[in-house]
């Protein structure tokens, strides 16, 4: 938890300055930040380094926990400033931490200027995505990815506005934090933000979009055993990479993607701006009404937050063997003036070899059934699919009658590839 940066961290009686979770000791220390704040931190300390320093009768005096939890709570009462957020919960020591923002009545307009600025059209989802953050902190909520190419956009400044407003509730993590096996962390957190996000990989996009969804995860420190705790972090991800920065499939919900224009001006102080509106925003959270209902697990509908920015991503994802197999079967189909076509693997290859495109099975296969999700007839029927015409001016012919276990494949599921 940071403190204001022209408070000097006292040191405090032993009841604040340690904790014993279980069995470990552990000393809660406030380390110097570089713009001269401190940073809340607990370090595992030894007993006989305590006695070194305390008496005996001291060491009664630390508070004892049976161990940790993560309880997540910003709620406070106005007027009086109380805040539902407890510490010890069933003697149980609760590693989420509270913000220390007071609501109170007053202006944000360079909040809502830097959040016009992000959402753009969807300014209302954007206040709803905060709100939600903020009273419904447990809430499952979309992967928000922002994306440009362009520099100054604000990308960074809304992350940072994000970590002012839930301090240390809000971690910064790489590329290479999501791929490690460590995560103790970060698995407690209420967001996971990363500046320069490139997880193009398909096992870094199934274990993101996992999380996304995940109630519980195995937190694992080093040196430690693994155990489970409740999850309930939210991905905000940026990228100067407007066509790949992540892997992301054609039917997926799970990502509100913005492309994010260039800010009109540069100003120095904006940072500081936004965050002494924080508590003035705050109570605007708590006193307005959302413009959406829960429509799906990630609170959203699907519909609401499709953008021109993921289709793009999406379109950027598809290999060129999916592009190539997608464009034959479009000129088939409007060579042929047929909605539908039957065939099977060998029927392709075939059609590939004719104009000299090398493709492997293996290849073909993992588009029609990783790709497009289509599976084979169950058995080996007879089927009419399409090849290559002997007759001059004459593309495509219709063969005759085969048997195999042949995939169908419609105008319809073709339809995002034009």
């Amino acid at each position: 938890m940071e403190v204001n940066e022209n408070t000097v961290p006292q040191n405090g009686k032993v009841e604040d300055e340690y904790v014993r979770i279980g069995t470990t000791l552990f000393r809660i220390l406030n380390q110097p930040m570089m713009n001269g704040s401190f940073r809340k931190m607990r370090v595992e300390w030894k007993m006989s380094v305590f006695r070194q320093d305390h008496s005996k009768d001291e060491a009664a005096q630390i508070p004892k926990y049976d161990g940790f939890c993560t309880m997540p709570s910003h709620t406070v009462t106005i007027p009086v400033h109380q805040t539902d957020y407890r510490h010890n919960v069933n003697n149980f020591y609760n590693l989420y931490e509270p913000i220390t923002h007071i609501p109170a009545e007053g202006d944000f307009q360079h909040i809502c200027s830097l959040v016009e600025h992000i959402f753009g059209e969807q300014y209302e989802l954007g206040m709803d995505y905060l709100q939600l953050l903020y009273l419904k902190p447990t809430q499952k909520l979309p992967i928000l990815l922002l994306v440009s190419e362009e520099r100054n956009t604000g990308k960074s400044t809304f992350l940072n506005f994000l970590k002012a407003m839930f301090q240390e509730n809000v971690t910064f993590n790489t590329n290479e934090d999501f791929r490690s096996q460590f995560n103790a962390d970060w698995a407690g957190k209420l967001m996971i933000v990363v500046d320069e996000v490139l997880l193009n990989r398909r096992e870094d996009s199934e274990r993101l979009k996992n999380l996304s969804t995940a109630h519980s995860y195995k937190m694992e420190a080093k040196g430690k055993d693994r155990y489970e705790v409740q999850f309930f972090a939210k991905f905000v991800l940026c990228s100067n990479n407007e066509n790949f920065p992540v892997y992301i499939e054609p039917e997926e919900t799970r990502y509100w993607v913005r492309k994010v224009s260039r800010l009109g001006k540069d100003d120095t102080s904006f940072l500081q701006k936004l965050k002494d509106e924080i508590p003035a925003f705050l109570y605007h959270l708590q006193h307005r009404n959302l413009t959406t209902k829960e429509e799906s697990r990630m609170w959203f509908s699907p519909s609401l937050i499709r953008t021109d920015a993921l289709e793009k991503i999406i379109r950027c994802n598809r290999s060129r063997i999916e592009l190539d197999m997608a464009e034959l079967l479009l000129d088939i189909m409007d060579t042929m003036l047929v909605d539908v076509v039957d065939f099977c693997i060998n029927d392709l290859l075939a059609l590939f070899n004719y104009s000299m495109v090398k493709v492997e099975r293996h290849q073909v296969r993992n588009v029609l059934q990783q790709c497009w999700k289509l599976e084979p007839a169950p058995n080996a029927l007879s089927y009419s699919t399409y090849q290559i015409s002997v007759l001059p001016g004459q593309k495509y012919s219709a063969s005759s009658k085969k048997v195999g276990r042949f995939y169908t494949v419609t105008r319809k599921k073709l339809k995002d590839y034009r």
